[in-house]
């Protein structure tokens, strides 16, 4: 069973010797101090029947734990490895960039291996990855007023027919019906909770939403349809001031977002929303506040049914209302999630 951890005394005696290469494979939580820690964890070891072990942060937090402050185990999994960082370096610097395997191998860096990091993390392969980023920025020039031909041999395309097939294939329309087009760009966004899928417009960001979440497809489409655009993966100019924000909100720096949102929903969600986003860091509100904030003490139900189709967590923050009697309840992210973001604001 591929989930099933390792024996107990090996578990141990990796804790004990700091072993690196358990990182990842389980977590140790210490009976007597609360603390849950990485297997490479610097401080103090716990006697052997003090200790239990867990394959996830999740199972920990719900077994009781709180995160060690020394080795931070709650850190950004998935963060780009040093390995990559001379590749990102240059994505960032040389807009419409070519690598290929030979520009990789030549700066000791194996195909192979970035290949595979950009699958697992991006759902696509390194070029694959670097043609979207191509396109769409492309879509920007010529949205903007830029002449097609010029925004395709700026993007690095031999041929005006092959920039126009790979453009097609990625949104879903031509290159020359742009200007009445518009596009979502879609990315990941690592948290300590785990990857979120972050979506932007041309006005702001329209999505923020946990990977695992059921709703997640649902939620695709409603945007989609709202914005009436497609989803192409990209980086836009609100992912880097989303990352830093949602950086310093779980370092307990941040209480309030300034990144601009392009909020898709009816009337009545806007307002719902609105009410969620006047909750003050810290605090709770119950739906009844919430359906009695609106104006419409009648409309708890349609109240929590808003609340679920909230498609910009955190945020928006809906994990600040809960039951009437002080219960966690209906939290699309997993009760897991809402109640450390609970702690994390009233600790």
């Amino acid at each position: 069973m591929m989930n099933k951890l390792p024996d107990k005394d090996i578990m141990y005696k990796a804790l004990v010797e700091k072993d690196s290469k358990f990182e990842g494979i389980f977590f140790v939580g210490v009976k007597t101090t609360g603390i849950f820690c990485r297997p490479t964890c610097r401080a103090r070891k716990p006697k052997r029947g003090n200790v239990e072990f867990y394959r996830t942060t999740k199972e920990s937090l719900l077994h009781g734990y709180r995160p060690c402050k020394i080795c931070d185990p709650m850190g950004y999994d998935g963060e780009s490895p040093g390995w990559l960082k001379p590749v990102l370096s240059i994505m960032e610097k040389e807009n419409g960039v070519k690598l290929k395997d030979h520009d990789l191998r030549e700066m000791g860096i194996d195909p192979n291996r970035v290949r595979r990091w950009f699958k697992k993390h991006h759902g696509m392969t390194f070029q694959a990855y670097l043609r979207t980023l191509r396109i769409s920025e492309a879509f920007g020039r010529i949205k903007h007023g830029e002449k097609v031909i010029d925004a395709a041999y700026d993007s690095g395309y031999e041929s005006l027919s092959g920039f126009s097939e790979t453009f097609r294939k990625t949104t879903g329309f031509s290159p020359k019906k742009s200007s009445e087009k518009n596009i979502i760009l879609i990315n990941r966004i690592l948290s300590p909770l785990g990857p979120m899928l972050a979506g932007a417009t041309e006005e702001g960001i329209c999505l923020l939403e946990f990977i695992d979440r059921r709703m997640l497809e649902t939620q695709l489409k409603r945007i989609k349809k709202y914005f009436k655009s497609d989803l192409v993966p990209g980086e836009s100019k609100y992912f880097p001031q989303l990352n830093s924000e949602l950086r310093e909100y779980f370092e307990g720096k941040r209480k309030d977002f300034s990144v601009p949102l392009a909020i898709a929903g009816t009337d009545f969600q806007k307002r719902v929303w609105k009410v969620l986003m006047d909750i003050p860091y810290g605090e709770t509100r119950s739906y009844m506040d919430q359906a009695i904030a609106i104006g419409n003490p009648k409309a708890v139900r349609a109240v929590a049914g808003a609340n679920g189709d909230n498609a910009i967590g955190i945020i928006i923050p809906c994990h600040r209302v809960i039951g009437s009697d002080g219960r966690l309840v209906g939290y699309g992210g997993g009760l897991w999630r809402k109640k450390f973001l609970l702690d994390l604001e009233t600790n």
